[in-house]
């Protein structure tokens, strides 16, 4: 087995492949924290907005000259995750005013994010091919990510993220939970919603910016979406919800390193293949206990 392989055959494979395996247990438990409010709040293609995002980062990184072109360089990064903050705050300043409703925002700068990126990241790529020089990643790997691209040094990143952002969500939970299961209730009892909503946006930025890495800008929010859907398919009770979505995220994450691995697979398309699997086993089993409850209670 490839896996085998590569994590345990030799020093030199597991110094490659182990880093891409602790990034994407710990994304995948980060994501599936969230993925239930992304779910309940219906932000999903705010995340695609926030996502793309990473396309103007990359470019401005790169027009600087930060990292020589390496798309893990720490330069790089910090570009990348101040833009995607960036487009987070926007896209809440941008819902917040009267004429103009949250699906035009995001549109607007989704859009905007991905021209600006794809101009800038072509003008850098052409300058350094000009002197000589070859880019050190291209588009593909920011839309798909890339195992062999993830090192240590990213996975003690991953970790501080993780960490700070689970303490954010500790602290703020009953904030968070209370808007997310009745905004207009929250509102009422004298909840800031607008600031609510902020800080979820930027939790959501960082954690695109670690996932991007393993599963890249296009993928990464379908982590952010799919375990918290199959969830809620399991279950409607709020801690339930949680535990069911981490664990399909884990789940998720680990089987489809695996048959990335096995059948030399990117490992975006195979991790999001396998949760879009687990949803669909999941859906299967709520049909069946519908219909067992629905005889039960004719019988």
């Amino acid at each position: 087995m490839r896996t085998v392989e590569y994590l345990f055959g030799s020093p030199e494979l597991a110094a490659i492949f182990w880093p891409a395996v602790v990034v994407g247990l710990l994304v995948s438990v980060l994501c599936a924290v969230l993925s239930p409010l992304v779910v309940l709040r219906r932000m999903s293609f705010i995340g695609q907005g926030v996502s793309h995002a990473a396309f103007a980062g990359v470019g401005l990184a790169m027009v600087f000259g930060l990292g020589a072109g390496q798309a893990g360089d720490w330069g790089v990064v910090a570009v990348v995750a101040l833009t995607c903050v960036a487009a987070a705050i926007g896209i809440a300043a941008l819902s917040d005013r009267k004429g103009l409703n949250a699906d035009t925002a995001i549109g607007i700068v989704l859009v905007s994010a991905m021209a600006l990126g794809f101009v800038m990241i072509q003008h850098a790529s052409e300058a350094m091919r000009a002197r000589g020089e070859t880019p050190g990643f291209g588009v593909e790997s920011v839309l798909f990510g890339s195992v062999l691209g993830v090192r240590w040094g990213d996975a003690v990143a991953a970790g501080v993220v993780v960490a700070t952002e689970f303490v954010l969500l500790w602290w703020y939970r009953r904030r968070l939970l209370f808007w997310a299961f009745d905004s207009v209730g929250a509102a009422a009892a004298g909840v800031r919603v607008g600031a609510t909503r902020t800080l979820l946006l930027v939790l959501l930025a960082l954690a695109i910016v670690v996932t991007m890495r393993l599963a890249g800008v296009v993928l990464a929010t379908a982590l952010l979406v799919l375990p918290g859907a199959t969830a809620l398919r399991c279950s409607t009770r709020l801690w339930p919800v949680f535990a069911i979505s981490a664990a399909a995220g884990l789940a998720g994450v680990a089987i489809g390193l695996v048959v990335s691995f096995e059948l030399d697979w990117q490992p975006g398309p195979a991790i999001v293949l396998t949760q879009v699997v687990l949803y669909a086993g999941a859906c299967v089993v709520g049909v069946v206990r519908s219909r067992r409850a629905a005889r039960a209670a004719t019988a």
